[in-house]
């Protein structure tokens, strides 16, 4: 029987759509056997997703998704850990919260300046949990808006909030550096979060040349998906310590689902050999 992994899911923890009891369920509905809970900025989910998961003979591989600066620009890197409880983690991930969170107040602030009517507490609904607020809550809340003021097209959303657009404000207090030194000095594995949409794909060589870390090779998220994961794969072959990859799943309106992307279990078993799982 094949050997279904996912190791890039969100839930409401921070801007998944889901509980960590629903992404279980789904889980083993999908009969996906490996999964890891890689939220922006948290944790909070990964010991009740360990609790529930045992039941359902699921592995839980803990994970967080961390927001980071290289060059001016914003880099997500995944992190892998045996443990995702140690202080210094937990520590770093409260003050990347609020500070995240604080940016997200000026990103509205932006948006209502130029005549996007948008509250606050429009935002703050679709919010499930105390992570960190980010874009996607945004842009959610833009979405769900019933005044007539704002688009329901979602492209035309995100707009605002790439370069060039009014909310366009990236996240700048973490530097990949640094975040990668953290997660190595917290017992865990840096891997570099979907490569093919890095502002510059080349930059991928000088992120991966700093320390010994790991790529997302296999992912749904990106046009021309088969040349790229071909691609990626060369890349983290002769440049990475081990190629990872997932559905970046944030709830059943993606259109990747959960556990569809098809990662080799040998880097599964390989992931967790390095972490001691």
């Amino acid at each position: 029987m094949y050997l279904r992994s996912d190791l890039h899911i969100h839930t409401h923890e921070s801007d998944g759509l889901l509980s960590v009891e629903e992404v279980i369920s789904l889980a083993h509905a999908n009969n996906v056997q490996t999964i890891a809970i890689t939220d922006h900025e948290s944790t909070q989910a990964v010991s009740k997703a360990e609790k529930l998961a045992e039941e359902l003979n699921i592995k839980i591989i803990p994970g967080v998704e961390l927001l980071t600066s290289y060059r001016g620009h914003e880099v997500h890197l995944l992190g892998y850990f045996n443990n995702v409880n140690h202080p210094l983690l937990q520590g770093r991930l409260k003050e990347i919260r609020t500070q995240r969170t604080n940016l997200a107040h000026d990103m509205v602030d932006c948006l209502v300046s130029n005549g996007i009517a948008l509250k606050w507490q429009d935002v703050e609904k679709e919010v499930g949990a105390d992570g960190a607020v980010t874009k996607g809550h945004i842009m959610r809340a833009m979405y769900h808006q019933e005044d007539g003021n704002s688009s329901k097209n979602w492209r035309e959303i995100a707009a605002h909030f790439r370069p060039g657009g009014v909310a366009h404000l990236p996240y700048l207090n973490h530097a990949f550096e640094d975040a990668v030194d953290l997660i190595f000095s917290c017992g865990g594995l840096p891997v570099i979060a979907h490569p093919g949409l890095l502002w510059d794909p080349q930059i991928v060589f000088s992120l991966l040349a700093y320390r010994p870390i790991g790529l997302e090779v296999y992912y749904g998220y990106w046009e021309r998906q088969t040349v790229l994961i071909q691609y990626y794969t060369e890349v983290a072959e002769k440049n990475a310590i081990i190629a990872t990859g997932g559905s970046d799943y944030h709830g059943p309106s993606g259109y990747v689902k959960l556990g569809q992307i098809d990662i080799p279990y040998e880097n599964i078993l390989k992931l967790r050999d390095y972490l001691t799982i």
